[in-house]
């Protein structure tokens, strides 16, 4: 017989934190959503144990981050505490203090890209990410992740942070990107030359309601988990493709929500976006915690006779043809001719404009990606923006480089301590 799992829920609403005061990113969010917990006894429940985050650390945030000017310029406490929250529900997992966590945690973090500038998508830290790269740093560069990202947008910042990285699966599933912020999050967005396949979108149609998400998950992701065989998984689990959400055009319930991570079975669920605060978020989230204690969801519904719309044909439609396209290129990633997607090499080089919506800043990058036969290759990358319009050079080592990687690294390093035009030179090296 199967052991009774144990949940932890590490709670943080960011009282004092607000990009404004009637932001829909705002800790009613998470009051309203307690409130309701504790309506229907779960915090008296056996099977939940609530827990306290903590503040995360200079070292934890620079492993992943690249923040520009610096840390003090860009971060709060509470992006300390959500981003450490996140990390103890992780060490709560592996420590076998509990069987699952729930990180519910305010500000959100799946938009924060590699780089910081400022805010975008209401994000400034990437919490998943940073959580990942300390359980790496815990457990080992072997340790095998996949992260399921079920955020009605697109988890850009996530995809950004883990692009060339072949120790993290990275699964989205979103709105189309024709239709909604950010605008990314297409099925050719395959992950760089060191990881390529491994950054797997699923765009579905506006409309999409349990039907689609389902099938979606059940059709392409299972079967891609099951194949890959990670040692965790984690949940990035936006709440914003419910029917009721004032910022999106999804038609997802909250018992469809608790189907999902009932048939996910994710270790670790960190919350991301969601803004039907009275309607939804109460809802799917006592849902989430049924589903994650092994309890019955079967009676969690949307108050007030809330029905959620049937789902079309036509988007049925779609969403099969979705499902079949992404899983032939999960089946197909190893056969794919990687000079023809990378060039000949020795590097393959990316440029990109990052629009930061929240904070209104633009950022250019030039990035240059070592193709190494040993390693997923170091990087360099050039970056500016109309908040620091100083030139920033970052050199990014991998988890596990080769000799032959840190030493080009190295010896690009001292070249660029001789670029009078850099105001600044940072080297990142994740352990």
């Amino acid at each position: 017989m199967a052991q009774e799992p144990v949940v932890g829920l590490v709670f943080f609403p960011a009282f004092d934190w607000a990009i404004s005061p009637d932001h829909p990113e705002r800790q009613e969010r998470l009051l309203y959503t307690r409130d309701q917990i504790q309506e229907e006894g779960l915090f008296d429940h056996p099977r939940i144990r609530e827990f306290r985050p903590r503040l995360a650390e200079d070292r934890e945030i620079l492993r992943t981050h690249v923040v520009l000017p610096s840390l003090e310029r860009n971060i709060t406490e509470s992006h300390r505490i959500a981003a450490g929250g996140t990390i103890v529900a992780a060490d709560l997992v592996v420590d076998g203090t509990v069987d699952r966590a729930f990180a519910l945690l305010r500000p959100p973090g799946h938009h924060a890209n590699r780089f910081v500038h400022g805010a975008r998508g209401f994000c400034v830290l990437n919490n998943e990410a940073i959580m990942v790269d300390h359980l790496r740093h815990r457990l080992g560069a072997d340790l095998r992740v996949a992260i399921v990202d079920t955020d009605a947008h697109h988890a850009d910042g996530t995809q950004d942070v883990f692009y060339n990285d072949p120790g993290v699966l990275h699964i989205s599933l979103h709105q189309d990107g024709r239709t909604l912020y950010p605008g990314t999050g297409f099925t050719f967005e395959r992950g760089g030359p060191g990881a390529f396949g491994q950054t797997v979108n699923i765009p579905l149609p506006p409309g999409t309601g349990d039907e689609g998400m389902l099938m979606a998950l059940e059709e392409v992701v299972l079967p891609i988990l099951e194949d890959w065989r990670p040692d965790l998984v984690i949940n990035a689990a936006g709440q914003d493709n419910h029917f009721s959400d004032p910022i999106t055009n999804m038609g997802f319930s909250a018992q469809g929500y608790a189907k999902l991570t009932d048939l996910l079975q994710p270790d670790i669920v960190v919350l991301e976006g969601g803004y039907s605060i009275e309607s939804a978020l109460p809802y799917i989230n006592v849902g989430l915690l049924l589903a994650l204690a092994g309890l019955d969801y079967s009676q969690v519904e949307e108050p007030g006779g809330l029905r959620r719309p049937i789902q079309s044909r036509a988007i049925t439609k779609q969403v099969e043809e979705t499902c079949r396209e992404v899983l032939q290129l999960w089946k197909t990633r190893e056969q794919a001719d990687l000079k023809s997607e990378f060039g000949p090499g020795p590097f393959y080089e990316r440029r990109r404009q990052i629009y930061y919506d929240t904070d209104n800043i633009y950022e250019s990058q030039q990035e240059y990606i070592r193709l190494c036969p040993s390693c997923p290759g170091w990087r360099v990358v050039y970056t500016t923006s109309t908040r620091n319009q100083e030139p920033v050079a970052a050199l990014l080592l991998p988890w596990q480089p080769c000799a032959s990687c840190r030493g080009e690294a190295e010896e690009q390093r001292e070249k660029l301590q001789g670029d009078k035009r850099l105001t600044q030179i940072i080297w990142q090296e994740p352990a």
